[in-house]
């Protein structure tokens, strides 16, 4: 049964300027978690403005209202003491930096330390806490997983790869907080940053640890070829112009469609981009929303899913127009006065989940038609990142929480956990399957299955989860 919370119908959001959350503070105790301009539009309900000139934006974003009543939730299969409502959570114990940690670092000194494995954890196998790792100054922005590997991504304009929860490689990005991170399969990263650029990186056969740029997105070739035509650029405001192959704000989201070839990027300045993985040129410059673009996904049957700060949630598909091939809106699933912050999608069932500023998770299933399936209440603020693997959803909040649900049969949803080691918003989450070793065969004969689930926060930490979608 899905847990829902109690909201009355009065409820009423009053929108804020886009400076009023664009440089916002989220409070835990006396410490306060600097947003440094990167949460998502419209998605904290109490904001506090920043002077800087540079966040100067208008949104169109509305702030999410709070419930004076706490719900009750089911206990914690994992740790019977968490709950979503408990602010008095405790802080992780103190870090300890090993000795050895610059050993597979190429600079000389890094900022990342790795924690040791909560014992509170010790005695359950299949689900809980592996390990976290800690930043010393700045927060995590962005992650992605590859096998064994993960990259983190953070407002050091670097980018970090991890094995084993040790310091790996890394590659660094002389601008640009690191707001999205995309892998794929031939072994190239694509990450969007804050300066509106893409930046391609790929790792060398021979040597595993190295990594280098190989590029940009628009190409230079691209970009010298289409600046000569003024047909190719769009004005952004009163005698300014721009490329249009070229996002003029911060990239927010970047997803791949690797059937179709495609990697599409989402950016604050309301556009969506299509560019061609095979020679990464421009395919398309679509104004896609009224605001800023948070999130993007690639779904099931080719669809293209976007979610803005204007509270809308609108799907693409690829059509062939004319002698040529475009996206096209084929849908808006939702209108609403909460920013779209997140989008997950499940392949295997045809599902679309949204999360909103307002803490809420709506979902799509897809019958004849995409219908709306329901409405998950779990966060008591904004819904900042989801990611679905297997039968799960995971969920991940600016109240400092990560939900885990498990989507049954009949389509509703029943909360296995609440994660809540977190001391800051979760800004990012990501999820492998693990692998299958001799001593859990007849687990897996039974059908569970095991996630290794990576979370990264604003509190400048790197968690990492292990959980089964199955219930304690």
């Amino acid at each position: 049964m899905a847990i829902e919370a109690n909201r009355s119908h009065n409820d009423h959001y009053r929108r804020l300027t886009f400076a009023a959350y664009l440089k916002s503070e989220s409070f835990a105790g006396d410490e306060a978690y600097h947003t440094d301009e990167d949460h998502n539009h419209g998605v904290y309900q109490n904001a506090v403005s920043s002077t800087n000139s540079d966040s100067q934006r208008p949104s169109n974003a509305s702030t999410a209202s709070s419930d004076s009543s706490s719900p009750s939730y089911p206990l914690s299969p994992w740790n019977q003491t968490y709950y979503p409502h408990n602010d008095n959570t405790t802080a992780f114990s103190s870090t300890t930096q090993s000795p050895w940690n610059q050993t597979y670092s190429p600079y000389n000194k890094s900022p990342w330390v790795y924690q040791a494995r909560n014992s509170d954890f010790e005695d359950d196998h299949d689900n809980g806490l592996i390990g976290t790792i800690v930043r010393e100054e700045g927060h995590v922005y962005s992650i992605a997983a590859s096998g064994d590997l993960l990259f983190t991504g953070s407002d050091s304009k670097n980018i970090r790869v991890w094995k084993d929860l040790k310091d790996f490689s890394g590659f660094k990005s002389m601008s640009g907080f690191v707001k999205a991170i995309v892998i794929t399969g031939d072994n190239r990263v694509f990450t969007g940053h804050q300066d509106g650029k893409i930046r391609v990186w790929r790792g060398s056969k021979r040597n595993p640890e190295k990594y280098s740029r190989v590029g940009s997105l628009p190409t230079l070739k691209e970009f010298l070829t289409k600046s000569v035509n003024p047909r190719n650029y769009v004005e952004i405001r009163r005698r300014k112009n721009v490329l249009k192959i070229r996002h003029f704000d911060a990239v927010s989201c970047l997803t791949v469609n690797e059937d179709l070839g495609l990697l599409y990027s989402g950016s604050w300045d309301k556009t969506l981009k299509v560019w061609r993985l095979s020679d990464s040129k421009c395919l398309e410059s679509i104004e896609a929303h009224d605001d800023a673009v948070n999130t993007v996904v690639a779904g099931f049957d080719d669809l293209l899913f976007t979610g803005s700060a204007d509270g809308t949630l609108k799907v693409w598909k690829r059509e062939l127009q004319g002698k040529e091939m475009k996206h096209v809106l084929v849908q808006v699933l939702m209108k609403q006065e909460s920013a779209v912050t997140a989008l997950a999608v499940n392949l295997a069932d045809a599902v679309v989940y949204c999360g909103s500023s307002d803490g809420s998770v709506n979902f799509w299933e897809r019958k004849k038609y995409l219908t709306h399936g329901g409405t998950i209440h779990g966060h008591r603020m904004a819904v900042l990142c989801l990611t679905s693997v297997g039968s799960l959803l995971l969920s991940g909040g600016a109240d400092k929480n990560i939900c885990v649900w498990k989507r049954n049969g009949d389509g509703s949803h029943t909360c296995l956990s609440v994660l809540m080691d977190h001391d800051g918003p979760v800004k990012c989450l990501t999820a492998v399957e693990e692998a299958a070793d001799d001593s859990d065969d007849d687990d897996r004969e039974k059908g569970d299955r095991r996630w290794i689930v990576y979370s990264g926060s604003l509190d400048k930490s790197v968690k990492v989860w292990r959980v089964t979608d199955y219930a304690s």
